[in-house]
Parts: structure tokens; sequence; C-alpha cells
């Protein structure tokens, strides 16, 4: 039967529980069984009427707090929120006050008094699984949240309610109830009286209590940060707007945990949430948040490079559920931190250097030579990234032992599975910094991205490898995050291992390789002559060059055949193509080094270009004195134009002001479709805009008006993305055949998509959609 037929085969399999438990398990905070207003007790015989219980003690009024300028959000850190409810974090008091028909006086009172109030969070709610919790306002009735009386006045009562330090993070319905001698009386369903309930990193008991105070700021509060990419020798830097207080957010974070199906009960487990969320923010098992997209092409979505913020991305995906197009891994990253540091979870957005994606676990990156030292590029198959962003979040592991919580590494981008999804983490930084690769989770895939060799093979006719060449350095040559409180950089690479070549780095391999991390004994001979490629700056366009250096260290002359191999490269270290390809021989005197020059044209990439402009130089030599192989490797993270952005108008909350995006295109050639993007968190949405065409030496500029709704400091995003398009004549006939060619394949996708769905049986019938 074809896929026409039977299109739920594309769709997850649901079965029910029955016959398994007695009542489903609880999976979504969204589900609502509402508490009866009154509950009598078993056995007891209730009078009739409407007017039975006018004589007992009634709540005319329930007042939660939960404005900014009360107290509970100014003592629990979340007035930031743009949410009407009260938010609060757990293991902190947080205040209600009850207004009742006549005053309050338990002691007075004893055939009607106030009874509890009962929290109950998700469906089927229950008290031994911590999703129904009564609190009362005596402590020593009290069995989980803590309550008091904190002050009377009249018939106004102040209670204040303290949530236990592992409580369910989630958002709870809120009722207040008193005895009468018939029953339990309680207030109505209310939503604006639901209580959201976060993690807590001030509170010392909680499992993500950040001790630092500026830490803790930068980690949590912080709403707009920078990730860092580019190249190692050539770092750049995006802004990002993380937005985990704008309106809509909250909710999102927690629909993402509902449709992810994980459980209530274990919402209170940092751990589990962060493994569960980083399966989740990619859509390959579960119809996650984000796809990803390396292949160049974003016509049904949003190019990952086009992005400045995670509040659009979240916003969509809590309307209903459908994945966002389109993600990389600085995506995924920063909209994983958005998430966790929206429940209060403490993150940071982490940058690793020649990131090594190793897949069978051996720590070895395997680049195949020829005979004559030339790469063999059909047989090479491994790639570096020349950066990884992944994410660091702060917690507690009981699941470990002593000293192995803090930060731990989770990473959303989907490179491998990991129990049969594609997640990865939470993974100690202590453990993979020490080897300790047995403990959960994923230790020994972050391990090896940080800590794998480079390693040069010569394949002879037979087949046979020869290593000639190990690099030991290349790989996680640096890890960067942002620093606490400015805009500079902060490296952490010691926080991942010890330095190259200490003892310490020795004993740690040598502990990885114990606890299954096999790291292949590679050690081919030392050569006498060193090849060195020192960096280069350059901005895309420009015609430029790329310096050969060899060092001969040896007491005899060396003459090596040289193999210049440059390639427009995915920032993933995946080729596209081949754009440079040149033979030299240079001779290197005793003791001293010899330079060569190459020359690259901007006509000789510019055609070829793919997203983020990186190219990739490899070259190789082979000494026809010693039959020693030299190699180096060079990676040239292409500089773009700057984009300019200026803000004008009165900085005072609903007035007007006014932010003007700048560009001007210093190319030789059109830039066709250009799309700008540009917002901030707490006073501008996202807003975007396409411009058609610039023109080379113009400047566009763009103004856009907007309103602040919050007080305080922050900053606007703005991002300028377009597609290069190429130069020549022939290479404008060959862009428009390639369009044309695409067109012609996408309109054959989307007929047969519309034969499958209206049942066609020809010939195309089970063919995929776009």
């Amino acid at each position: 039967m074809s896929d026409a037929q039977t299109p739920e085969r594309h769709q997850r399999l649901q079965v029910g529980s029955r016959g398994r438990s007695v009542a489903p398990s609880a999976t979504s905070n969204a589900d609502v069984e509402d508490v009866p207003e009154f509950e009598s007790f078993e056995g007891m015989i209730v009078p009739r009427g409407p007017g039975f219980l006018a004589a007992f003690l009634d709540i005319w009024d329930l007042d939660v707090m939960k404005d900014r300028r009360d107290v509970n959000k100014q003592q629990h850190n979340t007035v930031a929120y743009a949410n009407d409810n009260l938010i609060v974090r757990r293991a902190q008091e947080f205040q209600i006050k009850l207004t009742f028909n006549r005053a309050y006086n338990p002691l007075r009172m004893p055939s009607s008094k106030l009874y509890s109030s009962s929290i109950p969070l998700g469906g089927s709610p229950q008290a031994s699984k911590g999703t129904y919790i009564p609190v009362f306002p005596s402590e020593e009735r009290n069995k989980s949240w803590k309550g008091r009386i904190v002050d009377t006045n009249d018939n106004v009562l102040t209670m204040g309610i303290t949530p236990t330090p592992d409580s369910i993070v989630g958002k709870y319905r809120l009722y207040v109830a008193v005895q009468t001698p018939y029953g339990i009386r309680r207030t109505k369903r209310d939503p604006s009286l639901d209580v959201y309930v976060l993690f807590n990193p001030w509170a010392k008991e909680d499992a993500v209590y950040l001790e630092d105070e500026a830490e803790r700021e930068e980690c949590v509060m912080n709403e707009v940060g920078i990730v860092y990419h580019g190249a190692y020798d050539d770092i750049s830097e995006r802004n990002w707007n993380f937005g985990q207080f704008e309106f809509g957010i909250l909710d999102a974070c927690l629909f993402i945990m509902d449709k992810g199906e994980l459980p209530i009960t274990n919402r209170g487990d940092p751990v589990k949430i962060s493994r569960k969320a980083s399966a989740m923010l990619n859509c390959r098992d579960d119809d996650g948040v984000l796809v990803g997209n390396w292949s160049g092409d974003y016509m049904y979505g949003v190019a990952p490079t086009s992005w400045t913020g995670s509040v659009e991305i979240l916003l969509n995906y809590g309307n209903g559920g459908v994945p966002v197009c389109y993600a990389q891994c600085w995506v995924y990253a920063a909209v994983f931190n958005t998430f966790l540091r929206c429940l209060g979870i403490p993150a940071r957005v982490v940058t690793n250097f020649f990131s090594a994606h190793d897949n069978d676990g051996n720590l070895k990156m395997d680049i195949i030579l020829d005979e004559n030292g030339k790469v063999d590029r059909d047989r090479t198959k491994d790639s570096i990234w020349n950066y990884h962003c992944w994410n660091e979040c702060y917690m507690t592991r009981p699941d470990l032992p002593d000293g192995f919580g803090g930060w731990q590494v989770v990473d959303s981008t989907p490179q491998e599975t990991s129990d049969g999804m594609y997640r990865c983490g939470p993974a100690s930084v202590h453990a993979i910094k020490h080897g300790m690769i047995c403990y959960p989770f994923d230790s020994p895939f972050v391990f090896a991205e940080v800590n794998s060799d480079v390693v040069f093979y010569q394949r002879n006719r037979d087949g046979t490898l020869i290593p000639v060449r190990k690099n030991t350095k290349h790989v996680g040559r640096l890890v960067l995050t942002k620093a606490i409180g400015t805009n500079g950089r902060r490296e952490i690479t010691e926080a991942y291992k010890f330095p190259e070549g200490s003892a310490e780095e020795r004993t740690v391999l040598e502990k990885a390789e114990l606890y299954g991390c096999q790291r292949q004994r590679v050690d081919p001979p030392p050569a006498d002559v060193e090849l060195i490629l020192p960096a280069v700056e350059v901005r895309v366009g420009d015609d430029f060059a790329v310096t050969v250096e060899l060092k001969n260290l040896s007491g005899k002359s060396r003459t090596l055949d040289l193999y210049v191999s440059g390639s427009v490269v995915y920032y993933t270290g995946v080729p596209s193509s081949e754009v440079i390809f040149k033979r030299h021989t240079l001779t290197v005197e005793p003791k001293s080094v010899a330079r060569e020059m190459i020359a690259v044209r901007a006509d000789d990439y510019m055609t070829n270009l793919v997203e983020q402009a990186n190219l990739h130089f490899i070259v190789t030599g082979k000494s026809r004195e010693t039959g020693q192989i030299a190699t180096a490797m060079l990676t040239v993270a292409m500089r773009k134009p700057k984009l300019t952005v200026k803000v004008s108008g009165s900085p005072r909350v609903r007035e007007e002001m006014f932010v003007t995006v700048e560009f001007t295109n210093n190319f030789k050639f059109d830039l066709k479709d250009v799309d700008i993007r540009v917002e901030g968190p707490g006073v501008m949405s996202p807003h975007h805009k396409i411009q058609r065409l610039i023109a080379p030496g113009t400047t566009m500029s763009w103004t856009q008006s907007f309103s602040p709704w919050r007080v305080g400091p922050t900053k606007l995003v703005a991002s300028l993305d377009c597609f290069l398009r190429q130069r020549t004549a022939a290479g404008n006939r060959m862009d428009q055949n390639a369009e044309l060619q695409q067109l012609r394949e996408r309109m054959a996708r989307l007929q047969a998509e519309n034969e499958r769905l209206s049942g066609s049986q020809g010939d195309d019938a089970g063919g995929s959609g776009p």
C-alpha cells in the first residue's frame, strides 16, 4: 500500500493507558479539572436550599498580590515577566490576602474555620504526587508546602505560603477553603488567580542555587546576550535577544514540556527538564521547536542567519506546536537558553572553536592524502566544525558523586542520538575535564568534541593507510562564553580540558580510555620541516593572499612539492566546492624559513560562496629528500559589512521612539531580497522588512517606530541577511539556470504532494512534500 493511501503512517501512534492504570499519566500543565465549590463530608446530611451556609464564614475576596509593585514579585525577582498572573519561586514565601464576611478568629468560631489553601496542578491532581497541595495556616498541619498567618486586621487576613525546594515547576490553580460542619466551602475557579512556580537560583535549598550574585544576574536575568562564531583566530559576535520575560514566553516554555509529554511529576527536577528540552528544541523525533537546515535553501522559512532573538520563534511554536523553520547550532543554543532562563535555571551559551563531531568515538579526525601528499577529497569523510554552540546550565547532580554538580552541558542541535533520540546532556563539565565519562549523560560525545586529534594518513596504491602527521592541539582550541556583566568575552577552555601536553592532560586521556572512550594510538615519525599558514583577515568580495611558510629544522636543504587546496565550506566543516588548487615547489635552506604567497581572487570564490562565507585551506607538502609529509590548515572567515542602528526619541515608557537601520552596499553587484530584522526586550516586538534591491554603492535606510512598555536599561538587536548573488554575466546565467531548475523541482514536489493528499495513485502518488 502506498504512502498516499496511508497518510496516518506519518503520524505518531497514539494509544491509551486503559488497562494499565486507573488514571492516565498527567503530562500536561494545561489540563484543568475544577475542584467543586462545595464538597460535603462523607455521610453528612446536607440541608436543602441555597442559604444553608449563610451562617458560616465566607470568603468575599482573594488577593494574590500579583502587581509589580506588590511584595511578591519584588521579593521573588519576577517583576520583569510580562505576565498578569502571580509568578513566584520555590523555597521562598509568598503572600495572599483574604477578605471575609466577618472578622476571622478561629478560637471564637470553632464551627467555621479557615481550612486550607489548595493548589492543584495539571490533570488528576494527587497529594501523593505533589500535584495537589493543601496548605494550612498552622505549621503543625502542613506536610508539604508551609503556611502561616502573617497578619490579621478585622476581616482581612494575610497568609504566607512557602513552596518546598523541590516543588514542581509550572502553573498552579489556587483555591481557598473554609471548613463548615457540613463540608468544605471553596472559592470559585478564577484563572487570574493561577500561580506560576519557578526554579529559585537565589535559594540555597533549590537544586539550581547559584551563589555568585553577579553570575546569577548574568545567567538568569540578562535578556540580551552574545553568541560567538566565526573562526578561532577571527572571532565574530552575534547579539541575541533571549527575551525570557516577554509576553507569552513563559506559557510557551510550559507548552514545550506539555508537547514533549514530560510527566508533571518530573518537572521539579532540572536534570529531567533539561534533558527532555534538549530533545524538544529540535524537531527530529517529536515535532519539537526548530527545524534544522544546513542546505542554504530557506524558501519555506527564515534563514538561520536572519533571526535576531528567541521571542518570535517561541511564540510561533507555542501557538499550535508547529516546528519553526529554520535553525543551525547557534539558533538552537540561543532558544534553549531562553527556555532555561525563563524557568529559572541559570544558563549560558557556549561556543567551542574547532569542534569535532566524533561519529565512532575514537577521538580522531581522519584526513586522507594520496601517495603524492595531495588531499583525497573522495576518501576524507571526517569534518571539524569551525565552531559549535551548546548550552551550560547550573544545577546539582544528586545522581552523581559529590563534586560533579555545577555547570552541565546540554545541546539541542541534532547531531547524534542518545538513548534513541536526538538530544545531548546534561553532562557534567567537571566530569568531562577529568575524563570521568562513565557518568550520564553523553559525556563521551562532549569529551570528544574538545579532545579529538587530527590525523593525516597517506594512502598507498594497495589501499593501506600510513599515519604521517598528527595534530593534537587543533580540536577544542578555544571555548568562549559571554563575560559576566559586560559585553566582553570569557574564556572557559580550562573548565573543559587541562593544557595540551601537561601531565594532567595525559592522565585524563588514560582515564577516558579506561571508561570506554578509545583513542587510537597514532605515532607518526617526526618531520624536520614545519609548514605554517598565518591567519589572514578578509572582507567578502576582496582579493587576498595566503602565505605559506616552510621552516627547516634540519641542517640540510629541503625541497618540497606543495599542494594548496582552498575550498568553500559550511561552518560545519563540510566542503561545498573546491575553488583553488595550485601546485608549488619550494626549497628551504638549512635552519631557515622560506615563504610563498598564494594569490586568491574574489572571482575564484564569490560564485561559490555559501552562508557564513568560510574558506578552508589545506596545504600539504612532500619532501623530495626524505619523503616526509608536512601539513597545515587554515580557516578564513570572511568579514561582512557593518550594520548601523540609531535610536531617536524620548526614552520614556509608552512614548513613541524610532529606530533607524542603515546599510551601505560596498560590493560591486546588487543585493536582492534583503531581510532586515530588529527587536528589543521590553521595548520593541520583532519587526522585519524585505528590501528587494540594494544597488552597488547605495545606502538602505529603514526607520521603524516603537513604544517601550517597561522601565530599565535594554538593547535593540538588528540583523541584515542576504544571499550573495554571483557577479559575472556567466555567473548570472548560471544563477538563473540553477534557480529555474530548483523551481522546477519544487513544482514537481508540490504536484506530487497535492496528488498524494487528493488520493491519486499515479506514478508520483508516493512523493514527499516540500
